[in-house]
């Protein structure tokens, strides 16, 4: 049973990739990954904060009232606290393509670009076989357009894309107000690949010390919905790969998505749950699927399902439980 397909210009052994996650951040963990069969691992993020979160704690303590000294004092820790930073994440990089075959992925979790630039081309120098792009605007601007919005996202990818020759994917949110048309745009763009859905912090409210607090942090199999949905009616309108993630945990959700037409599937949270080892489970679980339906290749029934094979392609943009709810009777008394 064959269960290799193309990731970013790129020949895997499965189409089950460990997500970007804490779980990724430590070499021993990356060799259990490869161990168990992934395709493809994709490091944890470098966030913008940590950088300046820990830029902003050292002036607190340490800066000098003197303005000549001062600025000094700001560009050398702005050289030495990016270069601590950078320096742990690329022995990351250097170790893994040293010890590791599946393809290794940066992951820059960012706003803007100006910051990254130099951080993406030191990636690529240490090893990295490609980035993945975690990009989030809150569209909480009232000042601002879609489209400016939208300008953002395609104004990073194209400076990233620029500077760097390894290949680059997108994670993207469904916060767009035209979502499958602004993703076939950026698709038209040198991005290799776009992945549905990134996962947010979601805050709730501790009603007796009146603070904010994480909530579903991790996924959850119900997660699925949204990101199957938009994979079935994107699948072959685009001009790069197409990435499914968040709710994948079990290895019906990796079918699902493949016969949506994903051309790799990432998997994060359930290694959370259920630990490393669940990677092997699911290229299992598929592999008994492809056998019991003849498949020999993921290629003979990706995209089956897809929106552009439906006999009826309405039925993937549905949004209202008219027909569920209307054949339902419930006694109210």
């Amino acid at each position: 049973m064959d269960l290799s397909v193309n990731y970013l210009g790129i020949r895997i052994n499965s189409p089950v990739i460990a997500g970007s996650c804490s779980i990724t951040s430590n070499l021993q963990n990356l060799k259990k990954i490869e161990e168990n069969g992934a395709g493809a691992v994709v490091l944890k993020s470098i966030f913008e904060e940590e950088i300046y979160n820990e830029y902003e704690s050292i002036l607190r303590k340490e800066a000098p009232d003197e303005g000549e000294k001062l600025n000094r004092f700001l560009d050398y820790y702005d050289y030495k606290i990016k270069e601590d930073n950078i320096k742990k994440y690329l022995k990351l990089i250097e170790e893994a393509k040293k010890t590791i075959k599946i393809p290794v992925i940066a992951s820059i979790n960012c706003t803007c670009s100006h910051e990254w630039l130099f951080f993406a081309k030191k990636v690529q120098e240490a090893g990295a076989d490609g980035i993945e792009l975690n990009l989030f605007i809150m569209p909480s601007d009232f000042s601002k357009e879609c489209t400016d919005i939208e300008n953002i996202y395609l104004n990073i990818a194209e400076k990233l894309t620029k500077a760097v020759t390894i290949p680059v994917a997108i994670k993207l949110s469904y916060y767009f107000s035209n979502l499958g048309a602004f993703v076939k745009k950026i698709s038209e763009t040198d991005i290799k690949g776009v992945v549905l859905f990134n996962r947010f912090f979601h805050p709730d409210f501790d009603i007796d010390n009146f603070t904010l607090k994480p909530t579903n942090v991790l996924s959850n199999p119900s997660d699925l919905a949204i990101s199957l949905r938009w994979t079935s009616i994107l699948s072959g309108r685009l001009s790069a790969d197409l990435i499914a993630s968040t709710g994948v945990h079990n290895p019906e959700a990796v079918i699902k998505q493949l016969l949506a037409g994903a051309d790799a599937v990432q998997v994060a949270s359930a290694l959370y749950t259920k630990g490393i080892p669940f990677i092997s489970e699911l290229n299992k679980g598929l592999a008994n699927w492809m056998k019991k339906h003849n498949f020999e290749r993921i290629d003979d029934f990706r995209g089956k399902m897809s929106q552009v094979n439906s006999p009826n392609p309405a039925e993937y943009e549905r949004v209202q439980f008219m027909k569920y709810f209307s054949d339902k009777k419930y006694d109210l008394d």
